[in-house]
């Protein structure tokens, strides 16, 4: 069941602070109209538009689609037309992603797009693991930047209390987590222990910390989609790393003591790195 409008959800976790940037302007006591964001995505400077050169616009959801270039991503791609559905959290979240990562939403696009005409042109009926690696970062997406790779490498060897206890004061003086996947930011309006990300790590300097939210977001919006343009990268889902992310610290009051850290169910061990 569709949890209710709530306007200030913006507020009530710091998962949200991405979207704060420009959600912050449609959103009010009810649901957003479709003309209302329109008009914020219309007031993005500079001008958003799809890789293959259409000004994007949201625009109602339509029947299934049956040619090639009607297909979801197809016409993103080729007219700039981003589907939605009236009162719909996956939907409102996915246009809001849009207004603050454009590039990299732009470059998955492209990605989803280039990897569907392989599709076609092979005659295969299935996806493909670019396709499962794009929609899983799509969906469930998270941007790890640390200016110390040792934090990042706690994360990728599944050294969760290590990483996320025993070092705390370095994860939260340089060490920031920051939603990207629609779907993760729809599980983070009712969080519940077992909600996990999928990550894509960057390593950065000490002036990115230094910077405004809005200075550190269009900087990692570029640094992601250069990342997901990159013909050899996105390969396959393994190339992600998964993140608890109710164990950021501040992102979950229970996480606040020890011994939270210690359930291996929410907290896997993985492969190890050796």
């Amino acid at each position: 069941m569709m949890p209710p409008w709530d306007p200030d959800f913006l507020e009530r976790s710091p998962m949200f602070e991405p979207l704060r940037l420009h959600g912050a302007a449609v959103i009010g006591s009810r649901w957003p109209t479709l003309d209302e964001m329109q008009r914020r995505l219309a007031a993005r400077e500079p001008p958003l538009i799809s890789r293959g050169g259409a000004r994007l616009s949201l625009v109602p959801q339509g029947r299934r689609a049956g040619a090639p270039e009607e297909k979801y991503e197809a016409r993103i791609y080729l007219k700039g037309e981003i589907q939605v559905r009236r009162d719909n959290w996956h939907d409102l979240l996915n246009a809001l992603v849009w207004l603050t990562f454009p590039q990299a939403k732009a470059a998955l696009n492209e990605r989803h797009y280039r990897a569907l005409l392989e599709q076609q042109a092979a005659g295969a009926l299935n996806r493909g693991p670019v396709q499962d690696a794009l929609t899983l970062f799509d969906e469930g997406g998270v941007i790890v930047a640390a200016r110390d790779r040792e934090l990042l490498r706690m994360l990728e060897d599944f050294a969760w209390k290590d990483l996320f206890w025993r070092n705390r004061a370095r994860v939260m003086a340089g060490m920031r987590f920051y939603l990207f996947g629609h779907a993760l930011y729809e599980k983070a309006l009712n969080p519940f222990t077992g909600v996990t990300g999928r990550g894509i790590l960057f390593e950065v300097d000490a002036e990115f910390f230094a910077a405004r939210l809005a200075s550190q977001i269009a900087r990692l919006d570029a640094m992601l989609a250069a990342c997901l343009l990159d013909p050899g990268k996105w390969r396959s889902t393994r190339e992600l790393a998964p993140v608890p992310v109710l164990g950021v610290p501040g992102w979950c009051v229970d996480n606040a003591i020890e011994s939270y850290y210690d359930n291996s169910d929410y907290f896997r061990t993985g492969r190890s790195r050796g």
